[in-house]
């Protein structure tokens, strides 16, 4: 079976197929545009990665409690309900009135709500608004494991950690599911393999040993369909070998909005803030801070144990009748609402490693629309 760094996860919870082939004639699906000339966006992502996993912790700057809620890598999104949920905890065991959470993406705009709904009036500081974040560049797709952690870094507790984060924000991420803007949804997705040869792998910048990073889908496999084979008459792609599931997907720029307007709704507040320096935050004045700041940690909490892992995607005109994603030679597509992502995935987790430039990079997402489009243009496609 195919894996793709953590992207395996997307075939079937733990990575496993069904043990028949299914039979069931599958409908024809409307062909992706996949030309250069509809890319009408393109954005780079830093992921947050930290080997140990994401830092919860808590610190004291003066009379300030700082609950720390950073360095997810890949699976901001996917955790973000779970581990805000334990950073809330953590800070409401204070007892404040009020609570001030640094950052806008997607752990300070969880954050945030989480603290509203526990009672604490909160005010949310950060540079910009969830549009203008590094979250809001993410690929949308449900990868709870994706970069997490190092197998032989982890703490001993923390693949549990982890399944609670997952848990969590799994059953919450449901409670978005038909809301208008469809910010959450599930979608088909096949893995296509042929026969024919695949690009060679984008070299990984820096070169570094290739990392052991951690995998616990096994450990909420009752969460996800399983995987499954189609059959070579059941599959609407001629090819070798089709592999299909149902994936969770986050339609970003509806879902990002959805948690402001609720996060404004309850009363919230929001500050611009370029804090330089924990001194800063502390001199806010507040009893409790959420600090959310993902790769900004690095700099701002002088944090050299977040690395970043440099990711890119282009987006296509959207196509609203497109509702699968679907990987083929090493390019990864997600059918959001605000446009089909396209990604290189070439080089699997180690892809981007390393590299902080945040600068575009045309030719990558071109090659990446250009092998997609042999898929609808070369007969692949039924």
């Amino acid at each position: 079976m195919f894996t793709l760094g953590r992207r395996g996860f997307l075939i079937g919870s733990s990575g496993l197929l069904s043990a028949c082939a299914a039979t069931a004639p599958t409908p024809s699906l409307p062909p992706i545009r996949a030309r250069t000339d509809r890319i009408y966006d393109m954005a780079v992502c830093l992921r947050p990665f930290r080997a140990a996993g994401p830092r919860l912790d808590t610190e004291r700057l003066g009379n300030t409690l700082v609950v720390h809620n950073y360095g997810h890598g890949g699976s901001g999104w996917s955790l973000s309900w779970g581990s805000s949920a334990i950073a809330v905890a953590k800070a409401m065991q204070a007892s404040p009135q009020e609570i001030a959470v640094i950052g806008c993406g997607a752990l300070g705009l969880t954050s945030a709500i989480l603290a509203q709904r526990a009672g604490a009036k909160v005010t949310i500081y950060a540079r910009e608004q969830i549009p203008d974040t590094r979250s809001f560049r993410a690929s949308g797709a449900w990868t709870p494991d994706s970069r997490i952690a190092l197998t032989s870094v982890a703490a001993p507790g923390f693949a549990a950690e982890w399944e609670q984060m997952a848990r969590t924000s799994f059953k919450t991420h449901r409670q978005y599911l038909g809301l208008p803007g469809t910010p959450v949804e599930w979608t088909d997705y096949y893995s296509i393999r042929t026969d024919q040869p695949s690009p060679p792998p984008a070299p990984v910048t820096p070169a570094v040993p290739r990392l052991d990073f951690a995998s616990y889908s096994r450990s909420i496999a009752d969460l996800m369909p399983r995987g499954r084979k189609l059959a070579p008459d059941a599959s609407p792609f001629r090819a070798s070998a089709v592999y299909q599931n149902e994936i969770m997907v986050f339609n970003i720029a509806d879902y990002g909005h959805t948690l402001l307007n609720d996060f404004f709704l309850a009363g919230g507040q929001f500050r611009h803030a370029d804090f330089h320096s924990p001194a800063e935050i502390a001199a806010l004045g507040k009893s409790v801070v959420i600090n959310c700041t993902g790769y900004g940690a690095r700099a701002l909490w002088k944090d050299e144990s977040v690395v970043p892992v440099r990711g890119q995607i282009a987006r296509l005109i959207p196509q609203p009748e497109v509702r699968y994603g679907l990987d083929y030679k090493r390019v990864f597509v997600v059918p959001r609402r605000d446009g089909i992502i396209v990604q290189d995935v070439s080089g699997g987790d180690m892809k981007g490693y390393g590299d902080a430039s945040e600068t575009v990079d045309r030719a990558e997402s071109e090659r990446a629309v250009t092998t997609l489009a042999e898929l609808f243009s070369s007969g692949v496609a039924a």
